[in-house]
């Protein structure tokens, strides 16, 4: 089983980031999928989850309106598209397959 998170990196407070979280290793569209995040000192948050065939989305209140995921049954992907990024954003971001597996997790760092 494997879940391997991308695209984290630096971005400029307000800019956009699109992470993304290649799956294998199990039966892919059978699972609900989270993103989750957590800097160093602070406790796990939920940020977006995306249901079993992609067709329903919930989101933090703090992420609404700026972070969009998608998902990809065909492909083993899920994708979080952010806008709008803060600096109180940064963090190590992490994709879940029904909380059962956990990826390794991609570092976002919102900066100027």
């Amino acid at each position: 089983v494997q879940l391997a998170e991308s695209g984290g990196g630096l971005v400029q407070p307000g800019g956009p980031l699109r992470l993304s979280c290649a799956a294998s290793g199990f039966t892919f569209s059978r699972y609900a999928m989270r993103w989750y995040r957590q800097a160093p000192g602070k406790e796990r948050e939920l940020v977006a989850t995306i249901g079993v065939a992609g067709g329903s989305t919930d989101y933090a209140d703090s992420v609404k309106d700026r972070f969009t995921r998608s998902k990809d049954n065909a492909k083993n992907t899920v994708d979080l598209q952010m806008n709008g990024l803060k600096p109180e954003e940064t963090s190590g971001y992490f994709c879940s397959a029904g909380n059962n597996y956990w990826g390794q997790g991609t570092q976002v760092t919102v900066s100027s």
